[in-house]
């Protein structure tokens, strides 16, 4: 298929696949805090000191509860947000500043799903229009090509006989069909990098499943990149190949999939696989991993380990002093945790077990 898409004023030529696609180098994403709109008061340390690299193809999903940093760091990579400090690089280059029209061709290669798929649709639009958008703002300007693309597009994602939804409205489909909308409106400029900001919790359980093969199955077919944003570890196994586990803003594990459901190391990590158990009066046993207390402020968050308030496992002088280096005891298994320092391998267990 031929294409009148804007060329790529911001894309690097000699990038081959080897090169990871998106590479996050120490980033910081801060937001300023004011009395009265004027005076400097603090910063909310959203996103503090974070560094991963994501490889053409490769599916990561990036778990943690409310209010860990997640969506600063989803939206950082969409250039929503800025960088306080560090890199985003894409494909090799520095994309933290871009503008413009490089702002415009990067935004083109970056899908997006978010949560709510009937709050990401305009109301009044209907689905032709909704998908003709993106490629008449992105410079395609053949209306036939148009018309072959979004047919192509609908079809992906199973919105077929595809004559039956081009005239509808949002509120006249049901959820999954709205959600399988915003993945064509995503996919529709081909992108490299599909960010799904939690894409099926807002859906019916007996949908959910529907939409994390077709986002798998786009993935493969494609070759997409894609960061699967979610607090829901039961779901992660089904769809990516490595998972990084957040807690007030920092990286605190980072392993392959069934490494880390099969022994987690980080007591967060374990802490968030006992708030997923299966329902079962025997897993009450568990519970014991679930930490006391809350999250911690991003404006003053603790010294040290930032997890070592509700640790059933703090190391009084350690935890509280000294933040946790990376420590990697098992092959590809990266934590944060002072645990590890020793050449310990699995998650301790505690007295009461």
């Amino acid at each position: 298929m031929t294409t009148d898409v804007q060329a790529n004023p911001a894309a690097n030529p000699a990038v081959d696949e080897s090169t990871p696609l998106i590479e996050v180098k120490d980033l910081h994403v801060w937001f300023e805090l004011k009395k009265w709109g004027f005076s400097h008061v603090g910063w909310v340390r959203a996103v503090d000191n974070v560094n991963f690299q994501l490889k053409h193809g490769e599916a990561i999903a990036i778990v943690g509860e409310s209010g860990c940093g997640k969506s600063s760091l989803m939206k950082t990579l969409l250039l929503l947000n800025r960088p306080h400090k560090g890199q985003v690089i894409y494909e090799g280059k520095d994309i933290s500043n871009l503008k413009g029209k490089d702002l415009k061709w990067y935004r083109s290669q970056v899908g997006y799903v978010q949560q709510d798929p009937y709050g990401a649709l305009p109301p009044f639009m209907p689905v032709h229009r909704i998908l003709s958008e993106p490629l008449v703002i992105n410079g395609v300007k053949n209306k036939k090509e148009r018309e072959e693309r979004i047919r192509q597009a609908m079809e992906e994602v199973a919105l077929t006989p595809v004559d039956d939804f081009l005239n509808k409205y949002p509120h006249m489909l049901s959820g999954g069909q709205q959600q399988r909308v915003v993945i064509a409106r995503a996919m529709i400029l081909e992108p490299k990098l599909l960010v799904a900001d939690e894409p099926v919790s807002m859906l019916d359980a007996s949908v959910r499943v529907e939409i994390l093969r077709l986002l798998r199955k786009l993935q493969e077919q494609h070759n997409l990149s894609v960061m699967y944003i979610t607090h829901d570890l039961s779901t992660v196994r089904f769809f990516s190949e490595r998972i990084f586990v957040m807690y007030a803003g920092k990286l605190v594990e980072q392993t392959h999939i069934e490494k880390l459901l099969n022994n987690p190391l980080h007591p967060y990590t374990v802490a968030l696989l006992t708030g997923t158990s299966v329902p079962d009066a025997s897993n009450a046993k568990h519970l014991k991993h679930v930490p006391p207390g809350e999250p911690p402020s991003l404006v003053n968050p603790p010294t040290g380990c930032r997890f070592h308030p509700r640790c059933e496992h703090f190391i009084s002088g350690k935890c509280d002093v000294q933040e946790p280096p990376h420590l990697e005891p098992l092959p590809g298994h990266i934590v944060n945790c002072w645990l590890y320092e020793d050449g310990r391998t699995s998650y301790p267990k505690v007295a009461s077990e």
